[in-house]
């Protein structure tokens, strides 16, 4: 037994010590593919300021009521109330005023808030939930109008008519609302012997620039068509905004740090500073994909105009809803980008009902495409409400883009050839040796991101990705 015991050969353990080990370069976990950096076109900004000129929109966009909570307790301020076009020419007192006749209505999911036919006008803001808004189609079928989410209203317009309603109004979850009856306006009416003639007024103005510009906002442009030789030809002239928007550059930066010594001594198989360079340029440019995506001043999530601004059906994201978000961003759609548990999500789907979707290789990445439109997945794309585990249920958007300054749509913006260049719009510049003798390197990055026109992005809101669905319990049916 002892004699097993004894050692016949040098152990590998000690044979390690004359043998060349086989390295690699550092690797890094969160390096990511980043094809949203490789897929937009990069607009050179000579003077680190990029201004979108644009038509004037003579009829602004309505924005959502940003609703508030204090202690729980939701509320909006009479301010944003004024950013609806039939308020926004209305006093200010008395608009506060009707910002105070608001009630708060909980309503569970499939209750009515409003019955074609049968209820009055009523005029709500969504707090929480969603609301579907149904009316009857030619056919006498049903029809979803419009599916609204929180922050968006519905009914102001009609408040002050005594008419009933022309839709049906259903709650698709539990949900909250803001509501208005035009009862509640009759002490308004009694103290401001005027008011319901300035609420017409607004009414009248707000559907007269409606009739005289295009969905956009712009004015019609007056055209002559025909071949009679006595029409009178139109005089027109386009008018330009007078504040365009200007992007300035935005800056990502650190200092690497890397001992002489380690430098010195230390530099073979793999020179120490390029890999301590390399990694934070990486990092660097997983953070400009962060920016170009979430920045709350230029990003895409940021850029999108409300009326671009969609939400699933039914949480889960589904064919439905990704051609909703094509009928919005209609001309030349480029890509979407999503969470890759979106994407998931969505094959989910697409399984359930039988259509999936087929893939292509772009940059030697996988993706798959939805009505030829490849579906770029993102980690910056970021998951709400998800567990610890980062596994669990939550909610994220699905963007769509449309892209170049010739199809008037998403640019990316550097400014190339700046002093220390080692990539576009990235420099590395040594900024000395310390008493210590350890040299600083400057790493600094420049871009931003502009939308050039409101139709160029689109959002499906409220993605769910934590939906399955029980095959089982199906295949029993």
């Amino acid at each position: 037994m002892a004699e097993n015991n004894l050692q016949r050969s040098v152990t590998t353990a000690t044979a390690r010590k004359l043998a060349n080990t086989t390295k690699t370069a550092p690797q890094m976990g969160s390096i990511t593919p980043r094809l949203l950096l490789k897929l937009l076109p990069w607009t050179q900004v000579e003077s680190g300021t990029y201004r979108v000129n644009r038509t004037k929109v003579e009829l602004k966009k309505a924005d959502r009521i940003n609703v508030e909570y204090l202690d729980g307790v939701p509320s909006f301020s009479a301010e944003s109330l004024r950013g609806i076009p039939v308020f926004s020419h209305i006093d200010e007192d008395i608009v506060r005023r009707i910002a105070k006749r608001f009630i708060s209505e909980e309503v569970e999911l499939g209750n009515y808030l409003i019955r074609e036919g049968k209820d009055p006008q009523k005029f709500f803001i969504v707090v929480s939930g969603q609301a579907e808004v149904i009316s009857k189609g030619v056919h006498g079928e049903e029809l979803r109008v419009a599916l609204l989410s929180e922050g968006e209203y519905f009914g102001e317009a009609d408040l002050l008519t005594d008419n009933l309603s022309s839709v049906t109004v259903r709650a698709v979850t539990n949900s909250i609302f803001f509501t208005l009856q035009s009862s509640e306006l009759e002490p308004i009416i009694k103290d401001v012997h005027d008011f319901r003639e300035q609420f017409q007024n607004a009414v009248d103005e707000h559907l007269r620039l409606k009739a005289t510009v295009n969905i956009h906002g712009e004015r019609h442009i007056d055209l002559v068509s025909g071949h009679e030789e006595d029409n009178i030809i139109p005089e027109t002239y386009i008018d330009y905004e007078e504040q365009p928007r200007e992007y300035s550059l935005n800056t990502l930066q650190t200092v690497v740090r890397v001992h002489t010594r380690v430098s010195d001594l230390y530099n073979n198989p793999f020179n120490q500073l390029e890999q301590q360079l390399r990694l934070s340029i990486e990092s660097i440019k997983e953070r400009q994909e962060w920016e170009l995506i979430n920045n709350k001043k230029f990003g895409l999530l940021a850029s999108v105009d409300p009326g671009y601004r969609i939400s699933t059906r039914y949480g889960a994201p589904t064919p439905d809803d990704l051609d909703e978000l094509l009928s919005l961003v209609w001309k030349e759609p480029a890509f979407f980008i999503a969470h890759p548990r979106a994407i998931a999500a969505f094959e989910r789907e697409c399984t359930w009902r039988g259509v999936p979707p087929v893939t292509t290789d772009l940059f030697g990445t996988r993706v798959i495409l939805w009505r030829g439109v490849p579906l770029i997945p993102s980690d910056k794309v970021e998951i709400q409400g998800q567990y610890l585990t980062n596994r669990g249920v939550g909610t994220t958007n699905i963007i769509l883009v449309r892209v170049g300054e010739k199809s008037q749509g998403v640019v990316g913006l550097h400014q190339a050839g700046i002093p220390g260049e080692i990539a576009p719009s990235l420099s590395a510049r040594l900024m000395g040796l310390d008493k210590f003798g350890v040299a600083s390197y400057l790493l600094t990055k420049y871009f931003s991101l502009a939308s050039l026109t409101d139709d160029a992005i689109a959002v499906l809101e409220n993605v769910e990705v934590g939906s399955y669905h029980d095959y089982l319990q199906r295949n029993k049916k």
